[in-house]
């Protein structure tokens, strides 16, 4: 059992039957009043993001869970393969327990959260960062960037994103896996 000191970004608690990874947290202490700490939490079967409450002392449940590290191998109809990069076992997983698979390029490293008593597989993490190469994407239009003006573009796994006008087919960027954001050319 933990308490509400413990509450960190990272940690997976029991909550409402289901489990939840704590994506932000506050602690806050108010002239007047007792203490709370306000949360953000994401639910790890539905992918909801909810926030919550508690108030200070408050007991959480937290569910033990390993981090281990898989190479992203194939994709077919039981779901996306890895391969577990310790024991080199292979294991399917279905497409909703990892955000944004469509940034997924074979050979990729991504971590894995497992619950620890059950052994069953409850998100996966892709690295923060990805640097791919724009496939397909329009030309701008001239003399269009006194403003922050975005154009859709392609990258090498099928991903679409918004990317900046002088962006141009065959160039390498960076994009940020978690919010779907380009980030800049890279040479």
């Amino acid at each position: 059992m933990a308490t509400t000191s413990d509450i960190r970004n990272g940690m997976c608690m029991d909550y409402n039957t289901d489990i939840y990874v704590v994506i932000d947290f506050q602690h806050v202490k108010p002239g007047k009043g007792n203490a709370f700490v306000r949360t953000k939490l994401k639910s790890l079967t539905s992918g909801k993001i909810i926030e919550n409450t508690f108030p200070a002392g408050h007991t959480i449940n937290e569910v033990r869970v390993e981090r281990r590290k898989v190479q992203y191998l194939y994709k077919d109809d039981m779901g996306f393969n890895f391969m577990n990069t310790e024991t080199f076992e292979q294991e399917a997983m279905d497409e909703k327990l990892i955000d944004n698979s469509d940034f997924l390029q074979e050979g990729m490293e991504i971590e894995v959260l497992y619950h620890v008593v059950k052994n069953q597989p409850l998100m996966a993490e892709l690295p923060a960062h990805l640097i791919t190469e724009v496939v397909y994407t329009e030309e701008g239009a001239r003399g269009n960037t006194a403003t922050n003006v975005m154009k859709p573009a392609t990258i090498s796994t099928g991903a679409e994103i918004k990317v900046p006008l002088f962006v141009t087919q065959g160039d390498m960027i960076k994009v940020d896996t978690r919010t779907r954001e380009y980030i800049e050319r890279v040479k």
